[in-house]
C-alpha cells in the first residue's frame, strides 16, 4: 500500500490554525472563557507534540467547550481523532470548521484529504477540485494532486492524470504529484513512462521513506520487464534507504525471491 499521510497523499498534516473565539467576561480565577480556551488549547497541542493523543483530546475537548465557534480548536480535536483512528469523530470536526467558516480552505483541503484515507474517493475528489478551481486558493497543486490520487482510486484513470498534470504545472517539482503520477503510469502499464517519473521523483532528493518506495515500485518493475540486475539495485536500494520498513521489508522479500 502507498504511503497515506493527510498532507502526502493529500498534500496535507491536518492545520492547527486560526484565531480563538470573542472573550466573555472574566470569571472568579480573573480569565475569560478565551484565555481558558486558550489555556487548554496549548496544553493539546503540547501533548500531541508528545505523542499524548489522549490528554490532547481532553484538552481541545474543554477547549472547545470554552470556545464552540473556534476554527483552530476544530481542526485540532479533527486531527486528535485522526490520529486516534477515530476518523468519523474527525470528519465531523472538520466539516464543523467548514460550517463555522466556510472560507477556511484549509479545512476543505483536510477534509478532503480525510475522505480519501476514509475510502469516500468521490466526494473527496469533488471538495479537492473546487478547492483547485478557486482563485484565492494558494496551494492549487495540493487540491489538484488530493482530487488525483481519488479519481485514481476510483480508477478514472484520464482525470486523475489531468489532475495530476495540471497540479505540476503549478509545481513542477511537487514529489506527491510525480510519484501518483507515476503509480498512475504503472498502473496502466506504461513501463517506461513510470520509470522515468520515479526517476525524476528520486532526483528531486525525497525523504528516505518517498525515495525507499519510489526504488521498490521501480524494481518491481524491472522485474516484470525480467531485467533482473536492474531489479536487485532498486529493490537494494528501497532496502538501504528505510530497513525495517513497509518498503524496506518489502523489498527484502521479492529479493529473497530473486536469489
Amino acid at each position: 500500500m502507498s504511503r497515506i499521510v493527510l498532507a502526502a497523499r493529500a498534500a496535507l498534516a491536518l492545520a492547527l490554525v486560526a484565531s480563538l473565539g470573542c472573550a466573555s467576561d472574566r470569571g472568579p480565577d480573573g480569565k475569560t472563557d478565551k484565555q481558558r480556551a486558550e489555556a487548554r488549547y496549548d496544553l493539546g497541542v503540547e501533548n500531541m507534540t508528545q505523542g499524548q493523543t489522549a490528554l490532547a483530546l481532553r484538552n481541545f475537548l474543554a477547549a472547545e467547550q470554552l470556545s464552540p465557534r473556534d476554527v483552530r480548536i476544530q481542526l485540532a480535536l479533527a486531527e486528535a481523532y485522526r490520529q486516534s483512528g477515530r476518523l468519523p469523530d474527525a470528519e465531523q470536526h472538520l466539516r464543523r470548521a467548514i460550517e463555522i467558516d466556510p472560507s477556511d480552505e484549509g479545512a476543505g483541503l483536510n477534509l478532503s484529504a480525510l475522505l480519501i484515507q476514509a475510502g469516500k474517493f468521490d466526494e473527496a475528489a469533488s471538495i479537492a477540485l473546487k478547492l483547485a478551481d478557486d482563485p484565492t486558493f494558494p496551494a492549487p497543486w495540493r487540491a489538484l494532486t488530493n482530487a488525483g490520487w481519488a479519481q485514481l482510486q476510483l480508477q478514472r484513470y484520464p482525470e486523475a492524470g489531468r489532475s495530476f498534470a495540471a497540479a505540476l504545472e503549478f509545481k513542477a517539482n511537487y514529489w506527491p504529484a510525480l510519484l501518483d503520477l507515476a503509480i498512475l503510469e504503472e498502473r496502466q502499464g506504461r513501463a517506461e513512462k513510470a520509470l522515468a517519473a520515479f526517476q525524476k521523483l528520486l532526483d528531486l532528493g525525497p525523504t528516505p521513506n518517498i525515495a525507499a518506495e519510489a526504488h521498490f515500485r521501480m524494481g518491481e518493475i524491472y522485474v516484470q520487464l525480467g531485467e533482473r540486475d536492474r531489479a536487485v539495485e532498486h529493490l537494494t536500494a528501497a532496502s538501504e534507504r528505510r530497513p525495517g520498513s513497509e518498503w524496506g521489508q518489502r523489498s527484502e522479500e521479492v529479493l529473497k525471491l530473486l536469489q
